[in-house]
This record gives structure tokens, sequence and C-alpha cells, in this order.
């Protein structure tokens, strides 16, 4: 009987989403956000959730299959989940920030994470992005949800019991929650945030749910402790009932109970805000109002295909469609709106720098040193209106905190290396997006670029980097190397934006000048970069293969090609195009072996480089993706086309284990949307794409500003990856790059594809794209 009821309530669940699903050919419907979710600590394939939302929405849903505070709050190999958390983590190792959960129970009241947790299949889950439905088998009650950009719906099928429950989790670090029976209503808010503390931080929450409540409880809960190594003072989680209709603790939970006597649908709406309850519930009034489950779900996915159509692809195979469609998906979150309307529809803000209500953007949740390479030019490209807002934010973060983050989540987070934000802003104004504060954005990177701030803002080692040339190794400042060849790529993205600004050669040329510290770490005796002390002497001993120390997560072989803005400054170095090119061969051909002694241990950035069988090729991480481009630099861009194409077959897949790495924030997914186009920024601040292979037979990007940009590859195909020749709107091109400029007017590429490279397309000299080392 019992499963003959389950078949009946799939059946409901799957009619009431056909409602919602009628074409497979829709951009949402090749999305699969489980992509990368089958990660762990010590092997990243991807560190995914499934993210179910709307593009940059201030909050997102997901499934949880592991407790509060564990950054894998859903891994592809659970089988128990124990609540649908609100969430706004941007990667497992930051964690999360304002998060509460809602868990449905029936028969029995369970409170605490671990006793509430119910098995659940993948073969009774959905997950789309603007739905997800799962069925807790434990309960007997299926799951639904469906966004907006600050709330959401939520529908409840409960069997035939006595007694059924819906459970709010506030979470730690200081909760709270009250039940209002009369109103069927229950608010709260959560305190848990990311990184340092912030003043006057909240994620406030209202729920409506539409069945009077015959139970209420609030709840003080004691967390779970590990005790010591030998387990001793461990203790589980525990709860307390509390006196009352509401609870002030370090962790709150609230508990509302009804008969289902007859089995039934409850439907919860959801909104929240950082501002106030009163402000959660204009979010909650302007978003959803009075629409239907299916209302909301239909217009989240049609925003998700107004938003996934403005790149059409045709020709690829089912698994490459797949793969673009999930890693474009990933592409659309992060920075995350913080940004709400009030009342008067006015844009404000709470301010993770000030701790105050504030007017204007607000974004958070991403790192530069991550998106600055691929993800943020492509906004700038596909979606320039949201980086404009971004930017905007960008603005506000400098004027309320003093300055720019690199690692947003939500305030100033320390994490990771670089002054990187100045190529965010830089990119930005440069591909011509305007309307945001530049003077400010313009004091601001020049703040940046001479100081050093808290929490990884500003440059560490300044005073080195601006007398020396360099952060010296023997000075105590870890990754020293590493710091030095990021801030010269950003003093080069100072000057090209003083350059567009019309700033004075006394102002700018000394940016200019840095830019080219990047020399002072090149060994030529190894051909590597390395690190250097205070007195000049090299570090030793030096290994090429030791991750970490003078570098970031990566070795000399991974950083030797950071000078984004002077490749053909590398290529001197080396001695000439032949010498470089055999250098970049090397990558491939040395085993994938390493020096881990710096970590003490395998970091699962080192395990993803070994176990992909690409020699010294590390995809997975960030400081090398842009490598497999530079050949195009040397006169011998089939060589690219070569491995972007091998990278892409091996590397990315719309599964579970779909990615090489950490997908982080929409870079990892970025290089291969670019990629997938035939082209990629390997330097965002030149106003240049880098030629690749395109992947598909015809790609179509539909611009904002109307124009369309076509990439035709008729006999594309795995044999036929390289490029034989070319035509833009009809006339010849031999040029390994293309212009941003160019891009934007729209038009008409269109290739000739091959199996063999032609090795005398593109290898003139005045075809090799952009470097500072040419600029007359």
């Amino acid at each position: 009987m019992k499963r003959i009821l389950l078949f009946a309530l799939l059946l409901i669940c799957g009619n009431s989403f056909a409602q919602v699903v009628t074409s497979v050919t829709s951009p949402v419907d090749w999305v699969n956000p489980l992509m990368g979710t089958d990660s762990r600590p010590d092997l990243s394939n991807g560190n995914t959730y499934p993210c179910t939302a709307v593009p940059w929405g201030m909050n997102f849903w997901t499934p949880q299959t592991g407790p509060n505070g564990d950054g894998w709050a859903y891994t592809y190999d659970a089988h128990k989940i124990q609540g649908f958390k609100q969430t706004h983590q941007p990667s497992p190792w930051m964690g999360d920030y304002g998060q509460f959960s809602i868990m449905p129970i029936s028969k029995h009241l369970k409170v605490t994470q671990a006793a509430r947790a119910s098995w659940f299949s993948h073969k009774a889950e959905v997950s789309k992005p603007y739905y997800y439905s799962a069925y807790l088998a434990d309960h007997d009650i299926i799951t639904e949800i469906t966004p907006t950009e600050r709330a959401a719906q939520f529908k409840f099928t409960f069997p035939k019991a006595d007694s059924s429950f819906i459970v709010v989790d506030a979470f730690t670090n200081g909760s709270y929650v009250k039940v209002i029976p009369g109103e069927n209503k229950i608010v709260g808010y959560s305190t848990q945030a990311a990184g340092p503390a912030l003043k006057n931080f909240k994620n406030y929450f209202v729920i409506y749910v539409d069945k009077a409540f015959t139970l209420t409880r609030t709840y003080s809960i004691t967390d779970a402790t590990r005790g010591n190594r030998s387990g001793e003072g461990a203790h589980p989680e525990s709860a307390t009932i509390s006196n009352g209709l509401e609870t002030n603790a370090k962790h709150a939970l609230a508990a509302i109970g009804f008969s289902t006597k007859t089995g039934e649908v409850v439907h919860l709406r959801v909104a929240s805000s950082f501002i106030s309850l009163e402000q959660a519930e204009t979010n909650l009034k302007r978003e959803i109002g009075s629409d239907s489950f299916d209302a909301t779900a239909a217009k989240g996915r049609a925003i998700w295909n107004k938003t996934l159509s403005r790149l059409s692809v045709s020709g690829g195979t089912v698994d490459q469609t797949r793969t673009f469609y999930s890693s474009l998906y990933r592409m659309l979150f992060f920075p995350h709106k913080m940004y709400e309307l009030d009342a008067s529809n006015k844009v404000v803000h709470y301010s993770a720098q000030n701790g105050e209500v504030m007017p204007g953007y607000k974004f958070a949740g991403t790192g530069f040193w991550d998106t600055f390479r691929a993800l943020y030019p492509f906004l700038n490209l596909v979606y320039p209106s949201i980086d404009k807002e971004m930017q905007m934010g960008l603005a506000n973060d400098y004027k309320e905190g003093g300055w720019l983050p690199e690692w947003s989540s939500p305030g100033y987070s320390d994490c990771m290396i670089g002054n990187n934000s100045a190529s965010i802003v830089a990119d930005a104004y440069l591909k011509g997006i305007r309307g945001q504060d530049i003077n400010s954005l313009w004091e601001a990177v020049k703040h940046g670029a001479n100081n050093e701030g808290p929490n990884a803002t500003g440059r560490r080692g300044v005073e080195y980097y601006n007398t020396l040339g360099y952060v010296p190794y023997d000075v105590k400042i870890n990754e020293n190397a590493a710091r030095t060849l990021e801030y010269a790529y950003d003093d080069f993205a100072i000057y090209q934006l003083g350059k567009a600004l019309g700033k004075p050669a006394s102002e700018i040329d000394i940016y200019k000048k840095r830019s080219l510290n990047y020399r002072n770490l090149f060994d030529p005796s190894i051909g590597l970069m390395r690190g250097k002390n205070k007195d000049g002497s090299w570090v030793t001993p030096f290994n090429p293969l030791k991750w970490g120390d003078a570098f970031t997560e990566g070795n000399a072989w991974h950083y030797s090609w950071a000078a984004l803005h002077d490749i053909q400054g590398m290529v001197n170095l080396l001695g000439g195009k032949a010498q470089f090119a055999n250098k970049l061969d090397s990558i491939f051909i040395i085993p994938p072996v390493f020096d881990d002694s710096y970590y003490g241990g395998v970091i699962h950035e080192i395990r993803e480089m070994q176990i992909v069988n690409m020699g010294q090729y590390a995809h997975g991480n960030q400081p090398i993706q842009h490598m497999l481009y530079l050949y195009n630099f040397a006169g011998q861009p089939w060589k690219s086309q070569m491995h972007i194409r091998d990278a892409m077959k091996k590397l990315y897949k719309a599964t579970p284990d779909g990615y090489c790495g950490d997908e982080d924030n929409g870079q990892t997914s970025a290089w291969y949307i670019f990629s997938s186009m035939g082209f990629y920024p390997v330097c965002p601040t030149s106003g240049q794409y880098v030629l690749g292979t395109p992947l598909f037979k015809s790609l179509t990007v539909s611009l904002e500003n109307g124009k369309k940009l076509v990439i035709n590859a008729p006999n594309n195909s795995d044999a036929n990856q390289y490029v034989w020749s070319l035509t833009f709107n009809g006339k010849p091109y031999d040029l390994n790059y293309f212009n941003h400029t160019d891009l934007v007017k729209g038009g008409v590429l269109n290739y000739v594809m091959s199996d063999k490279p032609n090795t005398q397309r593109g290898i003139k000299d005045s075809s090799a794209p952009y470097s500072l080392s040419n600029e007359k």
C-alpha cells in the first residue's frame, strides 16, 4: 500500500513539474545543477552544490546533506537530507553566511540535525536551476522549492498522519526565532557570518504557512562537539525546549505542527533581508505576492531561459551541449546581490563594511584572484549591465570601508593574494561600462596599489615591491613570488585605466614601470620564475616542482606565465619564439610529479593535477589556465588548438564529477565557455581575446546592444579541431586575436576546420596578440 501511495505522490509531483517543463530544447533544460557535486576536501570535482535560484539572486537554496558549518553542504555520495537551506556560500573553503534551513517531518517531531535527517535517492530527486524536488523516505514527504531573487515558495506533500511538522533552524553564533500562530507565521534571523566579525550583521527571514498550527515550540540548541583526538568530551547536538513562542539564543530553532490525517499539500512562502524583518516582508510581497507555486516556477524558468539564451549553440553532441549550459549556469550566481529595494523602490543595502544600511548597490561572495581572469571579462562581453551594478557596488565598498575587497564573503575576507580588484575595475571601464563612480574607483585602485590593508586588501609587502621591484622571500611574507607577479599585472591594469581616463603621464607611468617587475624574478639559468631574497640572491635550494612556498597553490611551472600583459616579454627572456614554445611543450612532457613539503601533505590541487595525467598542466587551479593559449604568441597557434580541445574533452562533463578542480565562482566554467566560443581573455585589460578553437558548428552571442556575434564552423568535429582558415565579416583573418571593440559591433566569424594543423596560418609577428613590450 505504501508503494502505491508513493507512486501516486510522485505522479502528483511529476504532473506539477510538467506544467513548468514544456520543452527539452530550451537552454535551461540542458543544465545539470549536480555537476561538480561529487567532491570532498581532498579531491574537488567542482566543490559545487545544487543551486536553486535565479541569476545573481540574493539568496540561493540547496538541500543540505552535511551538518551546519561543514562547507560541503551537499555531496553527491550522501544519502540523507537534514534540511533545505537558504545559502550564500561562495565556496566550501569560505563557509556560509546568513543561512537558515527548513525541514518537513512526519509522525514524530525530531529537531536536531542528525535526528531529523531523512534518507533520499537521486532516483527520486529533480534538480533544475529554478526548481528542486526530493522524496524524503523516512518522512514519506515530497519537498518542492522554487525561488525568486530574495524569496521562495515551498510545497510539502505530507502523508496521512496524525501529526506533521516543520522545523526552522536558524543555526549558530547567535540567532532568533518567533512563532506567530495567529498569522501562521514564523520569523527570525541568523547572524552566522564567514570571515571576520561583522557589525550588525543579520539575515532576517519571514515564513508564512498556509495551514493553521496546532503545535508551536521554540528551542535552544546545544551544538555538537567533537572532543579531543581520542573523542573524549564529544557530545551530539541536543535540544532544550524554551518557554514561550520566541527564543533568542546562541542556536535558536522553531517547530510548528498540524494534523495531515487525509494527506495534503502545505505551502510556504519565504523571504529574507539583510536589513530588517519589515524589509523581508516587502521582499516577499514584491517578489511573490499572491503567485502560486507553479507561477513562481514558470517565472523562474523564463528568467533562466532568457539569461542562458544569450548564447545559443548548435551542432555539438548532447554531452557538449549539456556541459556548455551547465557551465554557463554556474557563471551566473556570484557575486550575488546584497542590495534590496525598499518600500519606495529605492536601492539600499546592508553594508558589510560599516554595519549600516546605506543607499546604492552591493554585491558579495566572490574572490577576484579566481574571477578576474575570465568570469568578469565574460560579464563585460555578454552581460555588461549586471557588471555595471557590480562596479557601482565596488565603489560603495571603497567609500564605506576604505578598501576594495579581494575576497568578499560578505565583508573583507583574509584569503588569497594579489590586488586583482584593479583588474576588475579597469577591465569594466576599458570594455565600455559607464555609470559607476569611476573617480572613486580610480582613487581606490591607486590606494590599494600603494598600501597594505586589512584582511588581504591592498598589497602585502608593498614597501618592498615598490622599492626593490619584488617581494623578497626572506622577509617572511608567504607566497612572495606569486605576489610580485600578480602585482605586476595589476599595475598594468591601473596603467591602462589611467590612460583611458586621460590621466597625466606623471601619475600613471610609475604603474607602467612597475608592471615590468615580473622580470626581476626570472632566472635565465633555468628559464623560470623563482623566489629572490632581499639582497638580490636567488632562494636556494630551488625545486621548480615545489608547490606553495614562494608561489600560491602552484609551482614555478605554473606561475612562470603570469605576466599576462607581456607574454612577448617572456618570449624575449626565453630567447625567442622557438625556445618559448619548447618551454610550453615541456609542461606536458614532465610527468605530474610534485614536492608537497611546504604543505606537509598533498593538497587537493596537487592531487587533481596528478590524476589527470597531463604532465605539469594543472587546469584545476587558476594560475595556469590561460597557458594553453600562449602558443599564439610563439607563432604556433595550432598547438593551442590541440591542447585546448584536449582539455575540454578530458576535464569537463555535465556529471557530478564533471570538473577537474574547484569551480571557483564561475571562473573554471568561464574558461570552458570562452573556449567553446573559440577565444579567451589571456590579458583581460588588453582589450583582446586570444584565438582558440570553437567547439560547436554554430554559436550565436546576442549582445546587450542588440547586435549578434555569429561563430560558424560547419565542418567542426572531434577530429576537425584545427583552424585551417578564418574570415571575419567575409574578409580573410590571419590574426591570433580579436579586439573587444570589433566583437561588440557584431558580425560573423566563419571557420574552416581541419583534422590537420595549418602551420602557415597565424605565424607572422603581426599576428600575435598584444604585449606591453610591443607597445610603441
